[in-house]
């Protein structure tokens, strides 16, 4: 018996996850770098990796080392740092160590990024995609002007090999995914077409979420991305329940907690904000859902307690002491407050979550 609050994992549900994502994307001839940001674990990235995966994607020189030191369990010698770095002279030594023990890409998104970062990369060869925004308006430089930021970045001498965007914009109900996925192939498409004036071949294609993947195999995006980069879709989440993802069956982590208060169609469990993480966006229901009540909401949220409701014609409301399975809204904050992950696949395994707190 363990404590709660904990992670778990469905591994058999994970696994399904992982699987039929990988045949999908063979099945497209698009390549699959998954985002190693949500698992932060090398048990999970070597299970993606035995499926075909190219390599991972990470959003931090930390989380590249993490996932570089745990190469023998990984087999991991490919990683794409998918954010825009501004590097210290300190960054850029850790840069060029992990260029030596890995296939190291990183993004670029301005002339004067790609011009610092060369600066401070000196002789190392680094492979080099440059950020478009296509629609979220975080970072990236507008499609069409990424032929120039190219240029200048193989002027300055990076190893520029492709484009990449994320559309982050595509969280939301409605037709949100679909508008967001069209936006993300129209613009890989004039950022690549930018390139290719410029002389320099665009040969990654790099994008996708998980709430947009389900497109990428449409008619009309045949030919513009070569790989993708979903972060949730081993573990889904509440979020991606509620915008039609995925279902109730596809979710394979879980908060697992303790009812420690009942009241007719409201129960408290011992799971809050620091183990649930505190992400609710505007158009989500609730603080979470439960995995075995898809009727109920988390309507409160406190750093150690959620409050559950339970609709008024409910009737098998939990009592003190049963366990209760928590789906996170957004799976990827509740993995990094937590040191392991707690495996179900027959042995109770525990996975480290080594890339935690790895934000620099």
């Amino acid at each position: 018996m363990i404590d709660t609050p904990y992670l778990e994992v469905d591994v058999d549900r994970m696994t399904r996850n992982l699987t039929f994502l990988a045949d999908r994307a063979r099945s497209i001839g698009v390549a699959v770098r998954p985002h190693a940001k949500t698992h932060k674990c090398a048990e999970i990235a070597r299970m993606q990796l035995d499926l075909g995966a190219a390599g991972l994607a990470v959003a931090t020189i930390g989380e590249a080392e993490a996932f570089a030191d745990a190469a023998e369990i990984t087999a991991c010698t490919d990683i794409f740092i998918a954010y825009p770095i501004w590097p210290t002279p300190a960054k850029a030594a850790r840069l060029r160590t992990l260029a030596d023990r890995v296939s190291l890409r990183v993004g670029i998104d301005s002339v004067e990024g790609a011009r610092h970062l060369a600066a401070l990369l000196g002789e190392q060869r680094i492979e080099a995609l440059v950020e478009v925004d296509s629609g979220q308006h975080r970072t990236g430089t507008a499609p069409a002007g990424a032929g120039e930021v190219a240029a200048a970045a193989v002027a300055a001498g990076l190893d520029v090999v492709g484009v990449f965007t994320f559309p982050g914009h595509g969280y939301g109900v409605g037709d949100t995914r679909r508008r967001a996925a069209d936006q993300e192939v129209a613009a890989l498409r004039t950022a690549a077409d930018g390139l290719r004036a410029q002389g320099i071949d665009p040969r990654v294609r790099s994008g996708g979420s998980t709430p947009t993947i389900e497109f990428v195999g449409d008619p009309s995006h045949a030919g513009v991305l070569t790989e993708i980069r979903p972060g949730v879709y081993p573990f889904n989440d509440a979020q991606q329940i509620e915008m039609g993802a995925c279902g109730f069956d596809d979710v394979a982590l879980t908060a697992v907690a303790t009812v420690v208060r009942s009241d007719a169609g409201r129960v408290v469990v011992d799971a809050g904000s620091k183990i649930l993480g505190a992400d609710r966006a505007a158009w989500a229901t609730g603080h979470g859902r439960l995995l075995d009540h898809p009727e109920a909401r988390v309507v409160q949220l406190s750093e150690h307690h959620a409050v559950v409701e339970f609709p008024a014609e409910s009737t098998s409301v939990p009592r003190p002491g049963d366990v209760l399975r928590v789906v996170p809204n957004h799976v990827c904050n509740a993995v990094n407050l937590v040191d392991e992950l707690v495996a179900i696949d027959g042995s109770d395994s525990r996975w480290p979550v080594i890339a935690r707190g790895r934000n620099t």
